[in-house]
């Protein structure tokens, strides 16, 4: 049976922040925690956020990483929840790493060794080009947050859709100063060894908890040095690891600003309307929608209303053609189209398509992202969006909108009736990777394809993606990807691209990928880590771990950063799949002793 990392441990930190209905808006997730600090309760509504007193310090605490313009707010402070909100979020480019974060305020985003194993080899050069050399603190500044609010106007401004002001305008009042929550800087925190890393994991990677294709790279952020490697280039099921890839090519092919479209047009018919899907599977249908700020069919409606005048909708066409092949990807395990966290893939849908979304909402602030999906997103987004029109829902079809014909009259066939947007990018990629959401990873994924030109489906996604990665230098001889979301037995990443991954987005030259790091669950607080590294042999690993799961049957993955007992931040993945179908729990145990070595030692 296919499994996902929801299926075992639902993220638990599943709200989030509104921005503006119809055309979707900003906002952040909760800030970065303490160590050892207690996890937040258990929300009233996807919306809801109190974490609980604020932190002494940062999840980086220790870390070298000075406080100050770019570091996170803590809940109850400005820009953390329960604090006022700064803004929406977003990262700003600038002419170097080191003035990344320079006029930017922060919103917040969201043991022992065990038996003995042959020791691997010290790990030899990688075979590719090496990402530049990386600010430390500037990765882990990214890491204290989803992203940055600045003082608008600035790139980020451009990035969420926010308008200069123009003459006789007010000029927005300037945000709060984040309260400092990071510890002071230590420009000269050691760096781990090899010979010291292999002695830290050589007795842990080779337990037979984690069967025996166990595959780990571990790199230095600040230098990107390889540290320690077994397998590292070998293609491996990654599960919902493959995430990372998708939110990085999504970012760097669209850019953090960019909102999918919704559009109605005339159809060929009087009285026909067209509702064309642009790929958006956030879209709600009114204000009581899973994903806040979504773009709503309500607002659409009124729009095409508006341009029709007097003339009352009849029939509505579902045009969902801009997706090609099947719904769901061959790859997939027999009960993962019916199995509550996956479903059919459309270019139009409402909710993920959830089929009760009061009841999916109720079931997220519990902790538990299953929800039953419809067999046709598509006709069911149509069928709402009739009513909303108040045109009967058996006059839905699906069908293609005409093209407009030159100096036709407006509302002719093909004219646009009306228009909604996404979130922002730099908002679905957050959603994604925090609440590990398999329908959102998918719909991303075909953006990917379609900003290259390639087919919107599972395998135009794939090849895209594979070539948005070279083109960003990762070695895409290591990555192949059936499906964006990790549900697919097909796909395979190594290690050692997922690590150069996680490095090349904290590197100054690609800020806009550094969104990326938002919503990684947080060890021992939030997300798939929630209930994690809580042991005595795994406790080191507690707030200091930042990463993303991946589970299905046999399949267990993590790949994130940790910052060392010295303050050095580190860069790891580890990949197994051939684990035992009933070893979810020992190996589970066993990834997080490997986090929890880097974590408590120096490894020098």
């Amino acid at each position: 049976m296919g499994r996902e990392d929801s299926h075992y441990r639902p993220d638990a930190d599943a709200g989030r922040g509104t921005g503006r209905s119809a055309s979707g808006g900003a906002a952040g997730r909760f800030p970065v925690p303490g160590a050892h600090l207690p996890r937040p309760p258990a929300s009233t509504g996807p919306a809801d956020l109190t974490p609980g007193p604020p932190p002494a310090s940062g999840v980086f605490a220790g870390s070298g990483v000075p406080a100050g313009p770019g570091t996170s707010g803590g809940p109850g402070v400005p820009g953390g929840p329960g604090g006022p909100a700064t803004g929406p979020t977003g990262q700003e480019p600038s002419s170097g790493p080191a003035d990344l974060w320079a006029a930017a305020a922060t919103r917040p985003a969201g043991g022992p060794p065990g038996p003995g194993a042959p020791e691997p080899p010290a790990p030899t050069p990688r075979r590719r080009r090496r990402v530049p050399a990386l600010l430390a603190a500037v990765l882990v500044l990214v890491l204290a947050a989803v992203g940055i609010a600045v003082l608008r106007p600035g790139p980020v401004a451009e990035w969420l859709g926010d308008e200069p002001a123009g003459p006789g305008v007010a000029t927005p009042t300037a945000e709060p100063a984040p309260v400092a929550v990071l510890a002071a800087a230590d420009a000269n925190a050691p760096m781990p060894t090899p010979e010291g890393v292999r002695a830290a994991l050589a007795p842990l990677v080779g337990v037979p908890a984690l069967g025996d294709r166990v595959h780990v790279s571990v790199a230095d952020v600040a230098t990107g040095q390889p540290l320690f490697g077994r397998g590292e280039d070998d293609g491996t099921v990654p599960a919902s690891v493959t995430k990372l890839v998708t939110g990085v090519t999504v970012l760097a092919a669209r850019g953090p600003a960019y909102r999918i479209p919704t559009r109605a047009v005339a159809g060929a018919a009087p009285g026909e309307v067209v509702i064309v899907g642009g790929g958006d599977p956030t879209l709600a249908v009114d204000k009581k929608g899973f994903y806040p700020g979504a773009a709503r069919l309500d607002d659409l409606a009124a729009q095409v209303r508006a341009a029709l005048g007097g003339t009352k909708p009849t029939k509505v066409t579902v045009d969902s053609s801009l997706y090609s092949g099947p719904v769901f990807e061959p790859g997939w395990d027999d009960d993962i189209p019916t199995g509550g966290y996956g479903g059919a893939i459309t270019a139009l849908m409402t909710d993920g398509a959830r089929s009760d979304v009061t009841r999916a909402k109720k079931d997220e602030a519990a902790g538990n992202h299953w929800a039953e999906r419809v067999s046709q997103p598509d006709l069911a987004a149509g069928r709402a969006f009739a009513r909303l029109l108040g045109a009967p829902p058996s006059a839905v079809a699906r069908g293609t909108a005409p093209a407009p014909a030159a100096g036709a009259a407006t509302p002719g066939p093909g004219a646009e009736l009306g228009k909604v947007e996404s979130l922002p990018m730099v908002r679905l990629v957050d959603i994604m990777i925090s609440d590990s959401d398999n329908i959102v990873a998918e719909a991303l994924a075909r953006q990917v394809a379609l900003a290259r030109d390639q087919p919107a489906s599972f395998v135009g996604a794939g090849a895209a993606m594979d070539a948005v990665a070279a083109e960003l230098g990762l070695p895409a001889d290591e990555l192949t990807l059936a499906d964006g979301s990790g549900l697919s037995r097909s796909n395979r990443i190594s290690p050692s691209l997922l690590t150069d991954l996680i490095a090349l987005a904290g590197d100054g030259s690609r800020p806009e990928l550094a969104a990326i790091f938002g919503g990684l669950p947080v060890a021992d607080w939030s997300g798939t880590l929630a209930d994690r590294y809580e042991t005595a042999a795994t406790k080191a690993g507690a707030g200091v771990i930042r990463a993303k799961t991946g589970t299905l049957t046999k399949v267990h993955a993590i790949a994130g950063l940790v910052s060392t007992s010295d303050g050095r931040l580190l860069t790891f993945a580890v990949l197994t799949d051939a684990v035992p179908p009933d070893g979810l729990t020992a190996a589970r145990g066993a990834l997080d002793r490997i986090g929890a070595a880097l974590a408590g030692c120096g490894c020098r």
